[in-house]
């Protein structure tokens, strides 16, 4: 009997709350895979990326770079052995020592790309081989800052690491107590100093001149998508402004309380952030209303939440009176 009513109740229709709950765990299923392959394909594409940049600009044109690859160039020319080799020894190597002082986590997450990037690297060394795409030096720096800063950045966006001297950066900071950033311009210093050594000046200032593109072209991908503009209108109309951001140009606003520095009055500044290409619309739209408005536009790096990294939720508008 009991078997039988067990079976009954699996055969009852479910609920609108059950449905709705199981509605809402395959959608967050579905967008952890989707989150999960959107990051394996950053890492690979992102590594392909450096491994063909370095193998077809930096090693045949002798420009000197930092990092693991920085450090395999170096070694190189004592050794005489392929970089990739050199660079995947380096990288375990690290990976080793990360074990031990920073965790099996963190392991983990560097891995991918620790291991990748030199089998990636030996591959397009042996495609490409020794031949430069291009004699012109000049070229070569300019197009290897860009493709390099592109590629690191599309790892580092999705919160892993290329490995190598990075490890070695957090061990230090764990020991020493020193900001990661000291530890970065101190190995590359080290790893730069060497390589000039056995370098001619001209190469030096070309891989200066990488070096600066690269740190460019990597805080442009690191903001690609999350750069937005922050609007702050001061005017008497407040109300209506309000109003028509939130009906017509479809925009979040946050009401705050300010006062006036000449005649001390008090009122509501209205503030909202918007993707740079409203920005023009916003401005029509506020002017249209009150042509004596006072508008301060600022570039905001980053934003997150409702609107922007979260679903919008639309709320129903009422008229507030002050």
């Amino acid at each position: 009997m009991a078997w039988s009513n067990r079976f009954c109740r699996l055969l009852e229709p479910c609920p609108e709350h059950c449905k709705k709950e199981v509605g809402n765990q395959v959608k967050n299923l579905v967008k952890r895979y989707r989150n999960a392959l959107w990051t394996c394909a950053s890492i690979f594409v992102g590594n392909l990326i450096l491994a063909i940049t370095i193998a077809a600009f930096v090693v045949p044109n002798g420009l000197i770079m930092g990092g693991a690859t920085g450090l395999g160039i170096l070694i190189n020319r004592f050794l005489k052995t392929d970089v990739a080799v050199i660079v995947l020894v380096l990288n375990l190597s690290a990976l080793l020592l990360g074990y031990v002082v920073l965790g099996k986590k963190f392991v983990l997450t560097t891995a991918a790309s620790s291991l990748l990037y030199p089998v990636l690297l030996g591959f397009a060394q042996r495609i490409l081989g020794t031949t430069a795409l291009t004699d012109d030096l000049l070229l070569s720096s300019l197009l290897a800052g860009v493709l390099i800063g592109i590629a690191i950045g599309m790892v580092m966006r999705v919160g892993a690491s290329t490995g190598g001297t990075d490890v070695l950066n957090l061990v230090l900071h764990k020991w020493l107590h020193l900001p990661v950033s000291v530890f970065v311009y101190l190995t590359d210093i080290i790893i730069l100093a060497g390589q000039a050594v056995f370098s001619e000046p001209e190469y030096i200032l070309y891989g200066v001149v990488m070096l600066v593109v690269e740190t460019i072209s990597l805080d442009k991908v690191m903001l690609i998508g999350q750069s937005q503009i922050q609007i702050f209108t001061i005017s008497n109309r407040y109300e209506e402004i309000r109003q028509k951001i939130l009906l017509e140009l479809k925009a979040g606003v946050t009401m705050m309380m300010i006062e006036t520095g000449c005649s001390g009055d008090q009122q509501k500044g209205v503030l909202c952030v918007i993707p740079p290409r409203k920005l023009f619309t916003a401005k029509e739209l506020i002017y249209s209303m009150d042509p004596d408005a006072f508008i301060t536009v600022t570039q905001i790096k980053e934003v997150r939440g409702q609107g922007f990294t979260l679903e919008r939720h639309d709320y129903p508008v009422e008229s507030q009176h002050y």
